[in-house]
């Protein structure tokens, strides 16, 4: 019987396909002694024989005559030197990197901030992975099909990516302010994390990004309105009188009486206009006003208020030379001074 010649090979012309199997059946052809294996690069070819793993060849070309049927012969116990073509499967397992995969969080991620309490935080990014170990990876995943593809697998890789990202959230005790500036240290927690869980089943996670964390509107809302506060110095006075104005501003929309609302419209400009300018007046004189001790002494070494005739600290025992302050204005005035130089009060 005059055995035909068989060059086995995968021209890949997809994009998404992790695993092509040989069609023998279709060809109506088999193995045989004059077969040859062509495997590209970013390849790798996987024989099995009954089930059971032969070998796996990178790249390059090969004479299964030499390469493989030694192998199979060991496996079957073979006596003839495969005069007749041989029955077995060929798996092309493409090794290239798969980039740019979308994920996201599903249902968003329920985590304790120390400033808001618990909020819910969603995330989405991109991540890009490849086949590590082909033999791993036809044990654990693909098994026998005739051809697995990228949307077979990556819903799976999203949960355990999820999965991680809730870990580090949870781990970090990072404030909902500080999100957007520690992506780049989720990236390599979630990357560290989660490697081990992509080895077990034969891939490995080449990048992940995380483009963007973001929390509830109300949340955000409420850190607009904190930024807001900010300028006027995030006092607890500063906070009640803006929440007068916010009331008062409600109030003025009552369309239940119009001339009541007009009236509390018109208070409401004079109202809001005398509780900022308390407000701004109260956080100046907060920043501006000096320290005093009723027209003492303090201690230029560690602040403690001394008497006006003392010439060493009572606390730490340091040489005074120390600064007056008058008792009225604040003003700082010379050691010797009988009268403060700005409002003219006499010294004590």
């Amino acid at each position: 019987m005059a055995l035909f010649r068989l060059n086995i090979e995968w021209a890949d012309s997809s994009s998404n396909t992790l695993v092509y199997k040989y069609p023998f059946k279709k060809s109506g052809k088999e193995v045989n002694n004059k077969s040859t294996l062509t495997v590209r690069e970013s390849q790798c070819a996987v024989f099995v024989y009954k089930g059971q793993i032969a070998d796996v060849f990178g790249p390059g070309l090969y004479d299964l005559k030499t390469d493989i049927f030694p192998i199979l012969t060991k496996l079957a116990s073979w006596k003839y030197a495969f005069e007749t073509p041989i029955t077995l499967d060929v798996y092309f397992v493409n090794t290239k990197q798969f980039t740019d995969v979308k994920w996201g969080t599903q249902n968003p991620i329920m985590m304790r901030d120390p400033e808001f309490g618990v909020i819910r935080v969603r995330g989405f990014g991109a991540f890009a992975f490849r086949v590590d170990d082909p033999t791993v990876f036809l044990k654990e995943l693909f098994g026998t099909v005739s051809s697995f593809k990228t949307e077979d697998i990556v819903s799976y890789l999203k949960t355990m990516l999820v999965s991680a990202l809730t870990d580090a959230l949870g781990e970090s005790k990072v404030s909902a302010l500080d999100l957007a500036g520690n992506t780049l240290e989720f990236n390599e927690i979630v990357k560290r994390s989660i490697q081990s869980k992509f080895n077990e089943i034969g891939l490995k996670l080449t990048n992940l990004f995380i483009e963007n964390m973001s929390v509830p509107s109300e949340v955000e809302k409420a850190l607009d309105e904190r930024s807001k506060l900010g300028i006027l110095g995030d006092k607890t006075d500063v906070l009640m009188k803006v929440a007068a104005a916010e009331a008062m501003k409600d109030a003025a929309k009552n369309e239940g009486n119009p001339m009541a609302g007009a009236g509390v419209s018109i208070g409401a400009g004079l109202g809001m206009g005398q509780i900022f300018a308390d407000a701004f007046k109260s956080a100046n004189k907060t920043q501006s006003a000096p320290t005093s001790n009723g027209g003492g002494k303090t201690c230029s070494s560690c602040g403690a208020n001394v008497s006006p005739s003392a010439k060493f600290c009572p606390e730490c025992g340091q040489k005074l030379n120390v600064k007056s302050f008058c008792s009225e204005c604040g003003e700082e005035v010379s050691p010797n001074a009988k009268f403060c130089p700005s409002c003219g009060k006499k010294l004590k």
